[in-house]
């Protein structure tokens, strides 16, 4: 029978990481368990982190897949530890808060080169693992605003953004209407501009899983480099 999980291979800071507090005071909820602080979300934008909240705080580098019947959780995460053992922490650069489209997520000033010639290591290592798409899957996320090389990625990497169209980000929010968007950037600025002035590096590799469909994703394991 197919796994009914779904791994994803993130960057996330750890639980005493600045970033990973000041999210879990706006998200309400620690993807690692550790205790969520006070929070400073408004009630009436409850609705704008349902999905953030789900995902948990972290940046995208190998989406949520279903692994191989053939694989195990240990499997992939035996794999992890073998990509990580010899690389070198990899730059982000500083942060800031920014809109993609109807959502707000934190990006890079100035992304290096070998950000991206990371991510695009780690798509490519561990797709092995990822159990093929079913059709009926294809067709639903193949929406109507992809282009043709998106479509491909879709096909091929079961996501549209990856490689060439790759960006790195940590969602704050989904979709929030025009109408809210300003006052929702300028809280976001002020509740994360103490911690924006560092640079920020990966220096680990976490797997985050979410046991059955519709779950929360929870931190599982995380790997340094070197």
């Amino acid at each position: 029978m197919p796994h009914r999980a779904r791994y994803a291979l993130y960057y996330a800071p750890p639980t005493n990481h600045p970033l990973t507090q000041t999210a879990s005071r706006w998200l309400g909820r620690d993807a690692f368990g550790g205790r969520v602080p006070s929070r400073t979300l408004p009630p009436a934008w409850e609705p704008l982190v349902t999905d953030p909240r789900r995902y948990g705080f972290h940046a995208t580098l190998k989406p949520p897949m279903r692994l191989k019947t053939e694989y195990r959780s240990w499997d992939l995460q035996a794999a992890v530890g073998r990509f990580c053992r010899d690389l070198k922490p990899v730059l982000v650069g500083r942060l800031r808060i920014a809109r993609i489209g109807k959502f707000f997520a934190l990006v890079p000033v100035a992304a290096p080169d070998e950000l991206h010639d990371f991510a695009d290591a780690v798509v490519a290592t561990f797709d092995s693992f990822r159990m093929p798409m079913a059709d009926d899957e294809f067709a639903r996320r193949n929406t109507p605003g992809l282009d043709a090389a998106e479509v491909k990625n879709l096909k091929n990497w079961g996501y549209p953004y990856v490689f060439d169209r790759f960006r790195f980000h940590m969602s704050l929010t989904g979709p929030v209407p025009d109408d809210l968007a300003a006052d929702v950037g300028a809280g976001l600025a002020r509740l994360f501009e103490p911690c924006l002035g560092a640079p920020v590096t990966i220096e680990a590799l976490t797997i985050f899983v979410e046991e059955l469909p519709g779950a929360d994703f929870v931190a599982l394991s995380q790997t340094e480099l070197g």
